[in-house]
């Protein structure tokens, strides 16, 4: 909405290779195009955010030789749309099929961006890192920044992880997310609109109840989220004590 052209999440989870039960490839256009409202010129300046793009990975270090319905062949699929070419999309979603009437979208000036929690990866950077030099040549892990590993990935480190090159390379820039901090939790549980203490208070307030919550206990909170390493959706965590 800032930049004033339209944005689509879509789930790679659901994307399944072409002719098998789950959406196509191509349905990430349908998506953007659905938030352009149909405006072909606006969606091809558009942005493709698409979420939890680590689970298409491939299943083993080599090609597959088999059908691998929702990793390495979706993978495939979207290289045709991520390096810009022109796509036919049905204009409601759904499975293509002759005489159906087609969108043909151009790719080339869409942003697309990749996100995904990668789980495993820092464990394929540290491995990588800790190499032992051998003789006089220098070591570089004196600069590692062991707090985030994550902070020295690099495209050798993503082949590894199960993402074809000829993907990678459609995606020049790589970055990450610093871990959240105990205060960055603290400030989810409280600052954001529809925050969890807000939705609390809003439901028991329903039957008169009035909920307030002591910084030592949104500390105690924080403190389980962090323990548990399940990020911001461990704030809803059901706790022992």
């Amino acid at each position: 909405a800032a930049l004033g052209v339209p944005c689509y999440i879509a789930d790679a989870t659901k994307i399944t290779e072409s002719g098998y039960v789950g959406d196509d490839v191509e349905s990430i256009l349908v998506g953007l195009l659905q938030c352009a409202n149909y405006d072909l010129t606006l969606a091809e300046h558009g942005i493709v955010c698409i979420d939890e793009i680590d689970k298409i990975s491939r299943k083993s270090d080599s090609p597959s030789i088999t059908r691998d319905v929702s990793g390495e062949g979706v993978q495939q699929g979207l290289l045709k749309i991520v390096e810009g070419s022109v796509v036919g999309v049905p204009p409601k979603g759904g499975r293509k099929h002759p005489e159906q009437p087609l969108i043909y979208v151009d790719t080339s000036d869409i942003l697309f961006i990749g996100m995904g929690a990668f789980d495993g990866l820092d464990k394929i950077v540290s491995k990588r890192l800790n190499k032992n030099a051998i003789g006089y040549t220098k070591n570089e892990t004196n600069n590692i920044n062991e707090e985030n590993v994550l902070s020295h990935v690099t495209q050798t480190d993503l082949r590894s992880f199960g993402l074809i090159p000829e993907l990678i390379g459609r995606f020049p820039v790589i970055t990450h997310t610093n871990k959240l901090t105990k205060e960055d939790l603290i400030k989810i549980l409280i600052e954001p609109q529809n925050s969890i203490i807000k939705q609390y208070q809003k439901l028991l307030s329903m039957d008169g109840v009035i909920l307030t919550f002591t910084n030592d206990a949104l500390d105690a909170v924080a403190d389980e989220a962090i323990q548990s390493e399940t990020g911001a959706r461990g704030l809803r965590g059901d706790y022992k004590s």
